[in-house]
């Protein structure tokens, strides 16, 4: 029986809101806590274990789950609160979070719904404190001073700023180019980003609390969850882009990044950096005074939700909320995810009933750390659906190691092990759903040991790359004159004092090897200066450059203007590969998104229009063995051996044929293929996409289209059969015939074999280029074996053993044909004649 009484403890930043929860909950014989980040909630857990004991205090994160049997208090992120758990007090951390745009929803429910049975907290800022009077009755509300005073301090030149200092912009590739001037000006800098993993973000907080470095440089990921040292905030940026737009700052949101600086009863400073001009009166006296303008509503989603069929799920999704206070929050991923998964027909066949539809709704809720929301995450979630229906609710076990053991590197760049590192967080998500997996525990630990190793390496290269070892050097080199001045010619040369330092790559910069190492530092900090407002022109010019800019080469990488800025890797099937962007320290994540779609845009274009014929066969609205053949051939690129498809080809019927034939497939004796593919352009792509799928060394295909492969390539019988060859040597001869041709050569043979004996003619030999070896291999190869008679090499048919049942290869309900006698031509008929001469 939960309590009516609800207690709103509700104070700007430093006002030990947190402290009292938790000395709160222990007063209590059990409790839960709902904290707005993972990291938050583990520096919370620790804490109630000290004062109770690992035995008595879980731990319940979307990635991580500690749960003694006899635990008594639950710390939690919000969003994994077991709220149906009965405890005597529950409280809800940061609840004016239940206005943000991706996550409020969340907050709301539990600020409705979330109760304990003998005390209730909210913890949170003075903004929310009219909606609380709205929507929960029998409210207390007990509001908290700062401990310390937050004072405006102007702006500053970041040379000047005062150590313990945090500068805080609001994209990754400002974070690197102002941690870059701090290397240089001030010998190093920590890094917090929303995106690093809790053991990187604490290993660079440590850094700076132990005075290794004396400034941080950070994202909006500061204002929340981490209690440090700071004297002073410089803002950098008073603006963010928030995933759909650019915009200013709320005020709130000022307030609640500045009130990071002096904690418990140390004052502190805040202002703005760089090229960022003074704050208006208006904010400052807002921030120092923590007046802000109260929230007139916060995000909703139904918590009522339909399961009967997915239309129906997504439709009490979308149900709009009956009080006014209330706004429905705009589509989160896990309903997005729902929505796009249900385009693919085959896919909801897998959901007609509830249970089906509630699986469904859990692998829409697997998050994606990536934050891209991209086609890869989606194709994921619709694999493990899949399996999951597939396997009595069990992921493969041989899949998910493959999946996983693809994240286990540390090589790459800190964008590279960031993006592993988000990866790696959705898969420890997903083994923390023990029921999904034989041996959860164990794949947990696999999960956390790699996260625990990619964070490591991102640590040692933000280490190295933003602390400098050579502080003294630079510094003296930096003082010694003014800033250097650095500029992009239009072919993409970069210059440092009207110097030639390098070259812009796409969006990779190449230092030029002329330049001297000790002064490679103070250049390249110029440089990407100027390469930070000389990105965003480019990225815009690629999106908007017309189809004739991008080429795919040889290699599997797609060219922009003649430079490489993406590769090919394997997807979901040889005619769906996936885009990586090449590293760029210039590009986060949102920007190679955008890259990634205008490329992937193009190589959809691209692909259809070298192999039209591939995609007419996969997408025709066929039904039956047809369809059946049609996929097939569509997965094999184009051309499949008979014998491979022999069922489905039996059970055609006339309308199927019909139907096969007017998409350009040519049902052969020996081979099902699309003559069209067989052309030099289109064998090319065939042979890219085999070999990229495949992960193998690219193989070229055929220059000419010959009709013959006599190299190493014709020893692969799968290369060959993706490019539409027929591979058939033996012992050290190579050999691979070219898949119409050898129906040509076989329909001779055919036409030329009398009584089981076969004269090959020249027509015979030419269609194999005239070589005799060459045609016994083929002939060898269906059956012929040679023998000499009278001087000339014939061959003879090896007759197969008799089939006991011969019906059981001729299509169901087919009969076998009976053969007519045949008439008697007309005694005075040509056919008399012909009928009575001798054949020479």
């Amino acid at each position: 029986m939960s309590s009516d009484r609800v207690v709103a403890v509700l104070g700007p930043t430093n006002t030990g809101k947190t402290f009292f929860a938790i000395e709160r909950m222990l007063g209590h014989s059990s409790g839960m806590i709902g904290f707005p980040l993972r990291l938050l909630a583990r520096e919370n857990y620790d804490r109630v274990v000290r004062a109770r004991g690992e035995r008595q205090v879980a731990l319940i994160t979307g990635e991580e789950k500690i749960i003694p049997e006899t635990a008594r208090y639950f710390i939690c992120t919000v969003e994994s609160m077991p709220v149906t758990k009965p405890v005597d007090f529950l409280a809800v951390d940061e609840i004016q979070l239940a206005a943000d745009p991706e996550r409020g929803h969340i907050f709301t429910d539990r600020l409705l719904h979330a109760r304990g049975t003998q005390e209730t907290l909210l913890l949170g800022s003075e903004t929310i404190r009219p909606l609380l009077h709205g929507l929960i009755r029998n409210l207390e509300i007990v509001s908290r001073p700062r401990f310390s005073k937050l004072t405006y301090a102007g702006q500053k030149k970041l040379s000047r700023l005062p150590p313990r200092s945090a500068v805080v912009t609001f994209s990754v590739s400002e974070v690197y180019a102002l941690a870059e001037m701090l290397r240089r000006q001030r010998g190093g800098t920590a890094i917090v980003l929303g995106a690093l993993s809790p053991r990187t973000r604490n290993a660079q907080v440590e850094m700076f609390e132990s005075g290794e470095v004396d400034y941080l440089v950070a994202t909006d990921a500061i204002g929340m969850g981490l209690n440090l040292g700071l004297d002073h905030v410089a803002f950098a940026r008073l603006s963010k882009f928030d995933g759909h737009r650019p915009r200013r700052l709320s005020a709130p949101e000022v307030g609640q990044i500045a009130g990071r600086a002096g904690r418990h009863m140390n004052d502190g400073t805040f202002g703005t950096t760089a090229d960022q001009p003074p704050m208006e009166e208006e904010l400052i006296e807002a921030v120092e005074e923590h007046q802000f303008p109260a929230l007139n509503a916060i995000y909703w989603r139904n918590r009522e939700l339909d399961f009967a069929h997915p239309k129906a799920l997504l439709s009490s999704l979308e149900r709009r909320p009956e009080r006014r206070e209330l706004m429905r929050v705009r589509p989160p991923d896990d309903q997005a995810a729902l929505a796009t998964l249900m385009r693919d027909e085959s896919l909801m066949d897998l959901a007609q009933d509830r249970q089906s539809v509630e699986l469904l709704w859990e692998v829409c809720q697997i998050p994606d750390f990536r934050k891209t929301f991209s086609d890869h995450h989606v194709r994921l979630l619709a694999q493990i659906f899949r399996h999951l229906r597939h396997n009595d609710r069990q992921l493969p076990e041989d899949w998910v190691a493959g999946q996983i053991n693809r994240i286990a590197r540390t090589d790459g760049d800190i964008d590279a092990l960031i993006a592993r590192i988000a990866h790696v967080r959705t898969w420890t998500f997903i083994t923390h759903r023990g029921d999904w997996l034989a041996d959860a525990k164990g794949w947990q630990e696999r999960t956390r040991a790699i996260e625990d190793q990619l964070s490591d390496a991102l640590h040692a290269r933000l280490t190295n790359r933003f602390v400098d070892k050579r502080t003294a050097t630079l510094l003296r080199r930096l003082r010694s004159g003014e800033d250097l001045l650095a500029s992009v010619r239009n072919n993409g040369e970069v210059l440092v004092e009207g110097e030639e330092v390098g070259h812009l790559e796409g969006f990779r910069f190449r230092l030029d090897a002329s330049v001297d190492r000790d002064d490679s530092q103070a250049i390249l900090t110029a440089t990407r200066k100027a390469l930070q407002r000389v990105m965003p022109q480019r990225l815009a010019k690629l999106e908007e450059d017309n189809d004739g800019a991008f080429q795919l080469d040889e290699q599997g990488q797609l060219l922009w203007r003649g430079t490489a800025i993406a590769r090919l890797a394997p997807g979901d099937s040889p005619l769906s590969p996936r885009i990586q962007t090449f590293d760029s320290e210039f590009l986060d994540g949102p920007s190679r998104e955008r890259i990634r779609r205008r490329l992937a845009d193009w190589l959809n274009r691209h692909l259809r229009n070298g192999l039209a014929a591939l995609y007419q066969l996969e997408e025709a609205p066929l039904k039956g063995a047809a369809r059946g053949v049609a996929f097939q051939v569509a997965e094999a690129l184009g051309s499949l051996p008979r014998s491979a498809a022999a069922e489905q080809v039996q059970q055609l019927d006339k309308q199927d044929r019909k139907a096969l034939a007017a998409l350009n497939l040519r049902i052969g004796v020996q081979s099902l293929f699309l003559p069209a593919l067989l052309k030099p352009r289109s064998q090319r792509l065939r042979a890219l996409l085999w070999c990229v799928f495949h992960e193998r060394a690219i193989t070229p295909a055929p220059e000419s289209g010959d009709r013959l492969l006599l190299d190493e390539r014709a020893g692969d019988p799968a290369f060959c059969q993706a490019i539409g060859y027929r591979s058939m040597g033996r012992g050290k001869r190579k050999l691979a015939v070219r898949v119409d041709s050898l129906e040509q050569v076989m329909a001779r043979a055919r036409q030329k074999t009398k009584e089981g004996v076969l004269s090959p003619d020249q027509k015979l030999r030419d269609l194999l280029d005239g070589d005799p070896e060459t045609l016994r291999l083929v002939l060898a190869s269906h059956g012929y074996q040679p023998h000499q008679a009278e001087g000339e090499t014939l061959f003879r048919k090896q007759r197969g053993r008799k089939r006991k049942n011969p019906s059981e290869t001729r299509a169901p309900g087919r009969k076998k044909a009976s053969r007519k006698p045949r008439a008697d031509p007309e005694p005075h008929s040509p056919f008399a004649v012909l009928k009575g001469m001798k054949r020479g």
